[in-house]
């Protein structure tokens, strides 16, 4: 996507905590879809690059832990994808979160974080304490992305709330922009960022999910104080992307970030 040109007010990478952790590897799923061999040699590719955008934690479904398994060799940090009907058994594996379909929570018999897949037409969502929420931002169809009315409802219910929360899908690149081939705007990793900090401080987040400014998204990033970015990335626990590059090539063509890598912290 190009970035367009930007003239932000001064030099500089945004707060580290901001971008530090954000990104989930997400390989296995459309549209990338790498079969499981290609996208564990990716993971362990990225982890061994280090970089401190992503989480370096592989998403499986649940359907597919058998293939995992006969591709894993070394342990990987993972998070589940609940896509049957049971939890399957997890003996051997690192499991540190857990995504699960329906809109309700269920009853996990492991130290994991669940977060639990809504709608903004659900709303309001209540969960159990210690368990999260998480938003599809889209798809493979226009449908498949909310407005952003909607989006920023479910954050604003999030941060009101204090209900971390895991987005999926849709977030292809830093900046809002419209894709031709399903006719429809898609949504920006970094509007989603800075909604969230907007949230946080008790701002409506539609405005920021809304703009294809970039230069004055660049502005904003670099003005978050480090306590406001703390608390959204508290709250926007990480997304999901099919690709593990693009984010971080994104970024730093923004100035965002440099190009140094470093340790990842495991976000709260």
């Amino acid at each position: 996507m190009d970035l367009g040109p930007m003239t932000p007010p001064h030099d500089g990478p945004a707060p580290e905590a901001l971008f530090r952790g954000l990104v989930d590897d997400a390989g296995l799923f459309p549209p990338t879809a790498l079969p499981m061999a290609e996208a564990l040699r990716r993971h362990r590719a990225d982890l061994a690059e280090g970089s401190p955008v992503l989480t370096h934690r592989f998403l499986c479904p649940a359907s597919r832990l058998p293939e995992l398994r006969a591709h894993l060799g070394s342990p990987v940090r993972l998070g589940l994808i609940l896509d049957t009907p049971e939890t399957p058994p997890l003996d051997g594996l690192v499991v540190e979160l857990v995504e699960v379909p329906g809109g309700r929570a269920i009853a996990l018999d492991l130290p994991a974080r669940q977060f639990v897949e809504v709608t903004a037409a659900q709303l309001p969502v209540d969960v159990p304490p210690g368990v999260g929420l998480k938003i599809r931002c889209g798809g493979l169809t226009a449908t498949a992305f909310p407005s952003a009315g909607d989006l920023g409802s479910f954050i604003t219910h999030c941060a009101e709330r204090d209900i971390p929360f895991k987005a999926t899908a849709g977030l292809h690149n830093a900046v809002r922009h419209f894709y031709p081939p399903l006719g429809t705007d898609r949504h920006g990793f970094l509007n989603l960022v800075l909604a969230v900090c907007a949230a946080v401080e008790g701002r409506d987040p539609v405005p920021v999910l809304k703009t294809t400014d970039v230069g004055e998204l660049v502005r904003l990033a670099r003005a978050v104080p480090d306590d406001t970015a703390g608390r959204a990335r508290r709250l926007l626990v990480s997304y999901g992307s099919c690709s593990t590059s693009t984010p971080i090539e994104d970024l730093r063509a923004l100035g965002l970030i440099t190009g140094v890598t470093a340790g990842i912290e495991e976000n709260a």
